[in-house]
């Protein structure tokens, strides 16, 4: 058996009930997006049910579609990658990984630098692409490595390439991550490279995660223990802290994780491959660029044709999100949203409404049911209602 989980990183369909309390109601990633560009073209995801799910402008809602659809809603407390990825894999999170909006602790930082040998800049919230331009030209003459955090829980650390080599940059963030425990252990620790001069600096494609080790078992975990193999394609190894990952192909850009993500399907013989698309986020959701994204999400749509014809002779696909990243309202940070279920595959009954889901697990809990495993996790399984020869409840 082979299932391909595939998620659209940040691409939320709507604010969940509780959005209000994360500061993100009316957030609604998709639909706004769509309203923007005057109609949204994505003929694939839409014959699979996107838009059977929620109303989007350009996308058909009468359709009999050839998949299962419907959409999730997270139960966590949090609305990061982490968060997302892990109850996806069946994890819950009770207590929101810690967040600093007023910047590290001064205890923090001090046995930082003690660490790295030198002081740092920043240590403030900021967005990426803004703190190089505002302290990129300071690093080149002191140094120093920049150091800021956002609305996530993460410890960000920037640094220009030929200031402070790649390896250099990650022994950095591997001693963070030793720092970064109890109550400042935050969900990643992410290397931020970039090259480029005062006024034209860019970001490189050399992005590391050092994340937190996930606190119990997930359904990954189990897989690997029956003897399936478990391929990450994108981040999705530095999520999970490479814990129930057997082999992992990172990547570029989206256009390289479809390619990868095909590749590590003819490889596999038995097992999931888990594929991350984080471009839709860190490019367009956290610049608040809505057609940059839209364009993007057309791109990955028009090649969705490809992931089909492998699926549809073996296996399962399903397409979620961890959480939103609506990019036509003022903030730049993730949204609380819904996340799209999109389930298709040989034998996945077509035209099938899963409805609203009560939590991103009941993927792990399809998982545990389709690859008969003894994993139990807070999800619901909806494997008898996609499965030929099943009645729909």
């Amino acid at each position: 058996m082979k299932t391909l989980l595939l998620v659209l990183d940040s691409v939320g369909i709507g604010a969940l009930p509780d959005a209000h309390l994360y500061g993100d109601e009316g957030s609604h990633t998709l639909g706004h997006i769509a309203e923007v560009v005057n109609g949204i073209n994505l003929p694939n995801l839409a014959k699979l049910g996107l838009g059977k799910i929620t109303s989007l402008k350009g996308v058909p809602a009468n359709l009999t579609v050839e998949g299962s659809y419907g959409k999730m809603a997270e139960m966590s407390c949090g609305k990061d990658t982490t968060t997302g990825h892990w109850e996806i894999a069946g994890l819950l999170t009770k207590k929101a990984l810690p967040t600093f909006p007023h910047g590290f602790p001064a205890e923090l930082i001090t046995a930082f630098e003690q660490e790295i040998g030198r002081t740092v800049l920043g240590n403030k919230v900021a967005s990426g692409t803004e703190i190089i331009k505002e302290l990129g030209e300071k690093h080149l003459q002191t140094g120093e490595p920049i150091v800021y955090t956002s609305a996530d829980s993460v410890f960000q650390i920037a640094a220009h390439e030929e200031v402070i080599p790649l390896g250099e940059l990650y022994e950095m963030c591997k001693k963070a991550r030793g720092l970064l425990t109890g109550k400042w252990a935050v969900g990643r620790v992410i290397a931020r490279p970039f090259l480029g001069e005062p006024g034209n600096f860019n970001r490189t494609t050399n992005r590391h995660d050092f994340s937190l080790l996930p606190p119990a078992p997930t359904v990954l975990d189990a897989l690997q223990a029956q003897g399936e193999e478990v391929i990450g394609v994108g981040k999705i190894k530095d999520i999970f802290a490479g814990q129930g990952i057997t082999r992992s192909f990172p990547t570029k850009s989206n256009d390289d994780g479809l390619d990868k993500t095909m590749q590590a399907w003819r490889e596999l013989k038995s097992g999931l491959v888990f594929t991350n698309l984080v471009e839709f986020d860190s490019k367009y959701g956290h610049r608040n660029n809505p057609e940059g994204y839209a364009q993007a999400l057309e791109a990955v749509d028009l090649r969705l044709e490809e992931i089909f014809n492998l699926v549809k002779e073996e296996g399962i696909l399903m397409i979620t999100a961890d959480h939103g990243n609506d990019p036509t309202t003022q903030s730049t940070d993730h949204s609380r949203e819904y996340v799209p279920l999109l389930v298709y595959g040989q034998n996945v009954r077509s035209n099938v409404n899963l409805g609203r889901r009560k939590t991103f697990a009941d993927i792990a809990a399809t998982i545990s049911a389709l690859y008969r495993l003894s994993y139990q996790c807070p999800g619901k399984s909806f494997l008898r209602s996609i499965s030929e020869g099943s009645e729909q409840k």
